[in-house]
């Protein structure tokens, strides 16, 4: 929960999925009171189709994400079962978790809170959840977990794509350094 904040962020982003019937999203703080935490938990990560790990020092300390949900998560993927996608937030050694032989996202495993704009570092997330639910066309509508989020696959509701695409520009690191300094 100490990443609540960023997690609220890539809701944010994920809202075109959504508003688009690719996806739904839940994460644990809409278990009910009187509900049982970890059999809402269990259920959400049985039933995903992509599981979205929000890893920080955070996500690598806790006993009950790590060794509980996490190794469930990479069990399901092994089997072909899910599809996890490592997602780094905030810096920290990673690469040895079970998921580090995974592609993470953002691209090269740069965490989020490392770009000049947050916004830049989930769009990359975003795109690539896209990505992955537009490969499992064929699928049924299920359920696809972060952990602490839950997005549902639609593909029969897909919007139509507007007409009036742009090409939205791409700047490299050197030359965002560039126009900072020279600004």
């Amino acid at each position: 929960h100490t990443d609540e904040a960023l997690r609220n962020e890539l809701e944010k982003h994920l809202a075109g999925l959504h508003r688009q019937n690719y996806i739904t999203t839940w994460h644990d703080r809409r278990i009910g009171a009187g509900e049982e935490l970890h059999g809402q938990i269990s259920d959400h990560l049985d039933s995903a189709d992509i599981i979205l790990l929000l890893v920080s020092s955070d996500f690598l300390s806790s006993d009950y994400c790590y060794d509980i949900e996490m190794k469930r998560a990479m069990e399901r993927h092994e089997r072909s079962d899910a599809h996890v996608i490592p997602v780094i937030l905030r810096p920290c050694d990673w690469k040895f978790a079970p998921f580090g032989k995974l592609m993470a996202v953002p691209q090269d495993g740069k965490p989020v809170v490392k770009f000049t704009m947050l916004d830049d570092g989930f769009v990359e997330v975003v795109q690539v959840v896209r990505q992955v639910v537009e490969s499992q066309g064929s699928l049924q509508p299920r359920v696809a977990t972060t952990l602490e989020k839950s997005i549902t696959v639609s593909p029969d509701q897909r919007a139509p794509r507007s007409s009036n695409l742009r090409i939205k520009k791409e700047f490299t690191d050197r030359e965002r350094h560039r126009f900072l300094t020279e600004t």
